[in-house]
């Protein structure tokens, strides 16, 4: 719809209501600049309601008591640590994806930024990095906690919202002020956030030649340059965010070394480090030469979908490195068992509907 179309419509419907002049124009003046932004206008509480299909009061409630409307749970991190997740529940999740597609995904991001956007796979974020001097990347702490909500509230304002909508939505996208672990809208706020970041960052190894790239709250570096230059810049670019450098995570990488940026090796080819594809490589082993189901009793795996998991493990090998013949194969393999696992399941049924019918005919 063109403004023109929408000023007219409100116009009407305004007039008829009773709207004084006034309020019309300021109403109008509003939405022209969330219209401009491509955002969908949103005047109050009950018009966000309408939008999202919940009731005001439930949208109320998710923003006083935003603990009723989360759970937690933890899971292993690779270094042993746990990590905590707070999951919205499914209604506040709807409302959350809601803010994200048609909010959110309408505000570009850092080119430099290669996740949580649409369409863009891990392998974007490797391929600058490729048989570079030296590889360097940085690991942010804490990166989702914190962000806080006051600059949530300044990427809502600056779309053109009011602030008591843009407390409101930024209210929705955040827990105890600020962005949740699990939240489906934290990871492309946290792009924004980062955004003049990213620039800032981007500047600078630009005048040097080295290329960068960002991945979440892992910043990656190559080329031939002076690291401990690189360092000091970055970490004051970080600070002014109020984010913090992981110092154990720092890593200078050189060609005689294993290269690896987001746990993928990068000095040649992009690749899963070793170790991860000998695990793949001896599950499989063990599976084809003694079956799936000893495997996983000899090893005492109890995870219910470890036939899916592995398959995920595979196919994340695969979009690394997608003409990997042996992999390719593991893939096959493990295809062509879950197609036979699920006729298995079904046989009992068929046998079942067979005696039913011969009763039937009896």
């Amino acid at each position: 719809m063109e403004f023109t179309l929408y000023k007219n419509s409100f116009t009407k419907e305004a007039q008829n209501l009773g709207y004084t002049e006034q309020t019309i124009k300021h109403c109008l003046n509003y939405a022209a600049v969330l219209f401009s932004n491509h955002v969908p206008i949103i005047y109050n509480t009950s018009h966000l309601s309408g939008l999202v299909g919940y009731k005001k009061e439930y949208l109320k409630k998710a923003i006083l008591y935003p603990n009723s409307f989360y759970r937690d749970f933890q899971i292993l991190k690779k270094n042993g640590k746990k990590r905590e997740i707070s999951e919205p529940l499914p209604s506040l999740k709807e409302i959350q994806l809601w803010i994200l597609k048609n909010i959110l995904y309408k505000v570009p991001v850092s080119p430099f930024a290669k996740a949580y956007k649409p369409n863009i796979s891990l392998i974007e974020n490797l391929k600058f990095h490729k048989n570079q001097p030296k590889v360097f990347t940085l690991d942010l702490e804490n990166f989702f906690p914190s962000i806080k909500i006051q600059a949530i509230e300044k990427i809502f304002i600056g779309l053109g919202y009011s602030r008591l909508v843009s407390k409101m939505l930024s209210k929705l996208c955040t827990r105890e002020g600020v962005l949740p672990q699990g939240a489906p809208t934290s990871p492309y706020l946290s792009n924004l956030i980062f955004k003049n970041a990213d620039a800032e960052i981007a500047d600078f190894c630009k005048q040097r030649k080295i290329r960068y790239t960002r991945y979440a709250d892992d910043l990656s570096f190559s080329g031939d340059f002076d690291e401990n230059e690189l360092l000091t810049k970055i970490t004051e670019i970080i600070e002014n965010l109020n984010l913090k450098i992981n110092p154990d995570k720092t890593k200078l990488m050189t060609p005689n070394t294993r290269q690896t940026v987001t746990g993928i090796v990068v000095n040649e080819k992009p690749q899963v480090v070793f170790h991860k594809r000998n695990e793949l490589r001896q599950a499989m082993y063990y599976i084809k030469k003694f079956g799936f189901d000893e495997h996983r009793e000899y090893k005492e795996i109890n995870q219910a979908n470890y036939l899916e998991h592995l398959l995920g493990k595979i196919d994340f090998v695969l979009q690394i490195n997608p003409k990997d013949l042996e992999f390719i194969g593991y893939k096959a393999y493990l295809i062509d068992l879950k197609m036979k696992q699920e006729l298995k399941l079904k046989k009992p049924d068929t046998i079942l509907i067979s005696k039913t019918t011969v009763l039937i005919t009896m």
